[in-house]
């Protein structure tokens, strides 16, 4: 029992909600170590491991939370590129400015080594193809963040990123000339020619 308590005999007033916008980028070790935990339990269950992240960052301080949220948008800064969307194109048979991003929040739901190896090397994506799976997207991996924010606080994440401090959001990202063309197969099967050998049929 609080002192408050136990002179007024009634619960403390609840102190009103601050946190100064935050810029700070979790550190990429604990990141990847609750991607992993949400791996490891899911049993490749998407919706049992968005819930599984979504406890997790609860557990956190809401600069913790929105730091997870910031690297997410690092990571997916650094797979921007034609390579990576070269990828997304031919697994997804297609792929516009959307589902590239979802694909991209897949690929890090995938965990650190997947990333990593796929940002070195789309084409090494082929070995994460599963006939089990189906949309080769998780769009909701990039609410996660803003739910366990809004579960813990009752405020809204967007309202506490230092946005002049960030520079890997998607009004950020650095434009560049695509490498490979949808009417010109053989230009894709350059980049990435384990997927296009196994979805040699791209529209």
């Amino acid at each position: 029992m609080s002192i408050f308590s136990k002179l007024f005999g009634k619960a403390a007033p609840s102190e009103p909600f601050v946190l100064a916008p935050v810029s700070e980028m979790m550190g990429e070790d604990p990141f990847w170590k609750i991607v992993a935990a949400s791996i490891n339990g899911s049993g490749g269950d998407q919706d049992r491991q968005e819930a599984i992240l979504i406890n997790s960052l609860e557990r956190l301080t809401p600069a913790e939370i929105v730091g997870f949220r910031l690297r997410t948008d690092k990571l997916l800064y650094d797979t921007y590129t034609s390579d990576m969307w070269c990828a997304g194109y031919l697994i997804k048979g297609g792929c516009s400015d959307d589902m590239f991003e979802y694909f991209r929040l897949w690929v890090i739901s995938k965990g650190r080594d997947v990333y990593e190896k796929a940002r070195a090397n789309p084409d090494s994506l082929s070995d994460q193809m599963d006939e089990n799976e189906e949309f080769y997207d998780f769009e909701s991996f990039w609410y996660v963040a803003l739910t366990a924010f809004k579960n813990k606080t009752g405020k809204e994440l967007y309202d506490h990123i230092a946005y002049d401090n960030f520079k890997y959001g998607e009004g950020n990202y650095q434009q560049f000339d695509f490498t490979w063309e949808e009417e010109d197969p053989e230009s894709m099967k350059k980049i990435c020619p384990r997927l296009f050998e196994r979805f040699d049929n791209p529209r």
